[in-house]
Formats: structure tokens, C-alpha cells, sequence
């Protein structure tokens, strides 16, 4: 076991280093805006873009990008079905209304041609679900995964996917030590529903090979753990203001939904520049483009790690066995 803990720990660190490393220039950090219905965009060193990149969504929360393209979740606050809307990295609009009929979507992660998204509610508690669809729209399975507890964000390493649970509510506030982590398969099988447990309000949540970011609202944290749901270190950054999403390229960034700021840490906890973009309108959502260089080999060493961690979840697993 000890060998094995070991290669995992030696996994994430060649994953920090190799996977998608942040670049001098070319490499872009989108995020939402929920209170002002916007896109902003920004340099990898915090220099604005172009603030409004996209306007007029509706509650934007989670976002994925597949290629050029940026799929995001709109709550639609006000009682309205969710969409996923689709737009270009240059903020064209693609289709405003890709998927419809959604049930409080929130996070959203990219599989290929694929798309996965978690409703937070299906009109009670505990009766949240992630769907499928294709990246053109077309639905695959509304209700992949069902009898979720408040799901919020998802991340993809392989074949498996990990969501975050916000956890119980009770007294319009969520319970400290209630959320969790679930793994499940891209074809909707559960592997663990409660791989991580005793979170506080989960919401984004990251994957760098071996390695889980989770980001703990209500105790301002970001938590690392293995995808096998071992805790490397519960807080591991700590001090946040609300932190809603998580992005990896080299180095963590964290979008803090009360303090309307972006936060970058080395994935050792290390404080790079805890403001490093400010002025921002209750961000939730965060994604980064690499360089098209830096995009085709941090992919490229991702396929590898995926590879090699599923043949050594299958030897562990034969070992447990035998």
C-alpha cells in the first residue's frame, strides 16, 4: 500500500508539472459573472480581455470548453427551465439555447463529443441528477445519474466522473460536514457515491492527474485528495471568501464569489497572488485555454495519465481481491 500511495503522490506531481503548464502568452482565463449575466476574460497574469466578453445570460454558473467553443450553464433564476448555451472563446454566439428544459444546472465538464451536467434540484431535495448530451445539442440520457444530494460541480479524469454534493439543508443554510464527493462511470455506474465525506458546502471541484482540488465554501478552503479518495491535505489553501470554482493550469486558480476576485496558489498551497483579477460581479464558474501548443501536450499527457491510473486501479483492485 505504502508503494502505491507513493506512485499516486509521484503521479500528481509530474501532472502539476506536465499537464497543461501556464504559458507566457496565448493561455486564457474565462469566468462567469452570476450578478451581471457575464462572461469576462482575462490573460493568465490577471490583465483584462475584455471584462464583458458575453452579456445577456441568464444566472451563469458552470462552464466547460471543448476546442474553441464555451458551454454555459444558465440557472435561469426566476423559475425558468436551465439552458446550456454555446459560444465561441471570441465570445460569438453559437447557439443561446443548445440544451433547454433543465433543472437548475450548475456545473458542466466535456468528454469528447459529450457533455455532462449537473441539475442541482428535479423539484425536491435530494433528487438532483446529471444528464448527457452531445456537444451539437442532442440528448443522450437526461437522467445518466439520479438521486443526487444538491449536486454542484463535476470534473472528468478518463472514464470516471467526480461530483461535488453540496450536502443537507436545513433552516435555508447548508449543514458543516455534510457534503461529499461521488464517483461514477461516463456510463452512469456508481463506483463510490460517498468516495469523499465531512465537506463543507463542496462546490467546484478540479482534476490534475492523481489528484482532486476541492473547493469547501462554507469554511473557505480548497481541499486536496486522491481520485482514489484518500485526503493528501483537507486544507490545503485556506482564507478564501466563498471560493466557487476551480481551474488547473500549473498553478490553482480559484474563483471567490464574495470577495468578486480570482486567486492563484501553487498546487502545494502556496499563495502565488490571492487578487489576481479583481472587480468582478459574484464569479462562479472558471475555465482556462491554453495555447494551442500547450493545449495538444497538456492532452496528450492527460491520456496518458487516465491510461496508466486505470491499469493501476485495475492491479490494485485484482490485489485486494486475491
Amino acid at each position: 500500500m505504502k508503494s502505491f500511495t507513493s506512485l499516486v503522490a509521484a503521479l500528481a506531481a509530474v501532472a502539476a508539472v506536465g499537464v497543461m503548464p501556464a504559458t507566457a502568452g496565448g493561455t486564457e482565463i474565462f469566468e462567469t459573472n452570476i450578478l451581471n449575466n457575464s462572461i469576462g476574460e482575462y490573460t493568465i497574469s490577471g490583465a483584462t480581455v475584455n471584462a464583458s466578453l458575453i452579456t445577456g445570460l441568464n444566472a451563469p454558473y458552470g462552464m466547460a470548453v471543448s476546442g474553441g467553443n464555451l458551454f454555459v450553464a444558465n440557472y435561469n433564476i426566476g423559475g425558468n427551465p436551465g439552458t446550456i448555451g454555446e459560444y465561441t472563446t471570441s465570445g460569438a454566439t453559437v447557439n443561446t439555447s443548445l440544451i433547454t428544459g433543465l433543472n437548475g444546472p450548475v456545473g458542466v465538464a466535456v468528454s469528447g463529443g459529450n457533455l455532462f451536467v449537473t441539475n442541482n434540484h428535479s423539484g425536491t431535495i435530494n433528487a438532483g441528477t446529471i444528464g448527457e448530451y452531445t456537444t451539437s445539442g442532442a440528448t443522450v440520457n437526461t437522467s445518466l445519474i439520479t438521486g443526487l444530494n444538491d449536486p454542484l460541480g463535476i470534473a472528468i479524469s478518463g472514464g470516471y466522473l467526480f461530483v461535488t454534493n453540496g450536502g443537507t439543508f436545513t433552516n435555508n443554510a447548508y449543514n458543516p460536514g455534510t457534503g461529499t464527493i461521488g464517483e461514477y462511470t461516463t456510463s452512469g455506474a456508481t463506483v463510490n457515491a460517498s468516495l469523499i465525506s465531512g465537506l463543507n458546502f463542496p462546490k467546484g471541484i478540479a482534476v490534475s492527474g492523481a489528484d482532486l482540488f476541492v473547493a469547501n465554501a462554507l469554511s473557505g478552503t480548497i481541499g486536496e485528495y486522491t481520485t482514489l479518495g484518500t485526503t493528501v491535505n483537507a486544507s490545503l489553501i485556506t482564507g478564501l471568501n466563498n471560493p466557487s470554482d476551480i481551474a488547473v493550469s500549473g498553478n490553482l486558480f480559484v474563483a471567490n464569489s464574495n470577495s468578486n476576485s480570482i486567486g492563484e496558489y501553487a498546487t502545494s498551497g502556496g499563495t502565488v497572488n490571492a487578487s489576481l483579477i479583481t472587480g468582478l460581479d459574484e464569479p462562479w464558474g472558471i475555465a482556462i485555454v491554453p495555447e494551442p501548443s500547450t493545449f495538444a501536450s497538456g492532452i496528450l499527457g492527460a491520456l496518458s495519465l487516465a491510461a496508466f491510473g486505470r491499469r493501476l486501479r485495475r492491479k490494485r483492485l485484482a490485489a485486494l481481491s486475491a
